[in-house]
C-alpha cells in the first residue's frame, strides 16, 4: 500500500490532469454540471455492479471514475468562483467531526447501535441541516432504497415497532388487503395495496437487519445465472426456449439449481 505522501501526490496528479484536460480537451472543456449528471449516475451504478460482484480490480477502476466526477464538479464550481475541491473536503471533514462526538467530543458510544441511535438527532442540529426527519431523503432515489431509508430515518427518532416480530402481522394484513383488491379487479387500488405490501416487506427486512436492495440483487443474479443455464442447454439441443415445454424448462432449471446454486 502507498504512504500518505504518495496518496497526496496521486490526488494532486489527478487534479493537475483534470486542469489540463479542462483547458485543452474540447470534450472536457464543454462539460457542465447538467451534461455530466447522467454520466455520474451511470458511473455510480457501474461501481455498485463491481461491488456486488466483489471484483477488486473493477471496484478500483470504478472508484476512479466516480472520483473523477467529484473532482470535475469541484473544478466547475471553482471556475464559477462558488467552491473548489478544498471546500468540498473541508466541509466533509467538518461534518464527519460534528457527527462523531464519541470520537471528537465527550459523548460515549460502545457499539455501532449507540452511534446510529443518535445519528438523525445530530444531523437535525447541524447548521443548515435537514429541517425535518425525512427531508434528507432524495426524491430521485429508487423506490426500494427510498422506502428503506425513510423507515430507517423514522426509526432513529423512535417511530418503530416495539418488537420486530410484530411486523409479520402487518405483512399478513397488507397481503390480505392486496388479495381483496386483486380479486375485485381494481387496478388502481391493487397497485396501491401492492405498494403497501412491498413497503411492509421492506420494513420486515430492515427489522431483521436484511438489506432489501442487496437481497433482491442477490436473487436477480441467481435468477440470471439459472436462466442463462436453461437457455444455453436449450441451444445445445438445437432448440429455442419458445419451443420448450414448461416441464422441460423446469427440468433444466432444477439442474441449474444443483450445479450453480
Amino acid at each position: 500500500m502507498h504512504t500518505r505522501e504518495e496518496k497526496m501526490q496521486a490526488f494532486g496528479r489527478l487534479l493537475d490532469v483534470l486542469d489540463e484536460l479542462r483547458e485543452k480537451c474540447p470534450w472536457d472543456h464543454k462539460q457542465t454540471n447538467e451534461s455530466l449528471r447522467p454520466n455520474t449516475i451511470e458511473e455510480t451504478y457501474e461501481l455498485c455492479d463491481a461491488l456486488v460482484k466483489d471484483d477488486a480490480n473493477e471496484i478500483c477502476k470504478e472508484l476512479g471514475d466516480v472520483l473523477l466526477h467529484v473532482c470535475f464538479y469541484a473544478k466547475i464550481g471553482s471556475e464559477k468562483e462558488q467552491f473548489d475541491i478544498a471546500d468540498v473536503c473541508n466541509r466533509l471533514c467538518d461534518k464527519l467531526i460534528f457527527r462523531h462526538p464519541h470520537v471528537y467530543g465527550d459523548a460515549v458510544a460502545n457499539n455501532a447501535g449507540d452511534v446510529v441511535k443518535t445519528w438523525e438527532q445530530i444531523k437535525l442540529k447541524e447548521k443548515g441541516g435537514n429541517k425535518t426527519v425525512l427531508s434528507g431523503v432524495p426524491d430521485a432515489l429508487p423506490a426500494l432504497i427510498k422506502a428503506y431509508r425513510v423507515q430507517d430515518k423514522a426509526r432513529n427518532v423512535g417511530f418503530d415497532w416495539d418488537k420486530k416480530e410484530d411486523v409479520w402481522e402487518k405483512v399478513r394484513e397488507e397481503l390480505a388487503e392486496l388479495e381483496v383488491e386483486l380479486n375485485r379487479g381494481d387496478e388502481e387500488k391493487s397497485t396501491a395495496e401492492f405498494g403497501d405490501f412491498l413497503f411492509s416487506l421492506i420494513n420486515a427486512g430492515r427489522l431483521y437487519h436484511l438489506n432489501p436492495e442487496n437481497a433482491l440483487e442477490y436473487t436477480n443474479q441467481k435468477f440470471i445465472r439459472r436462466f442463462n443455464y436453461v437457455e444455453e442447454q436449450t441451444l445445445k439441443q438445437g432448440r429455442q426456449l419458445a419451443d420448450m415445454t414448461l416441464a422441460e424448462m423446469d427440468r433444466l432449471w432444477q439442474e441449474a439449481k444443483e450445479k450453480l446454486g
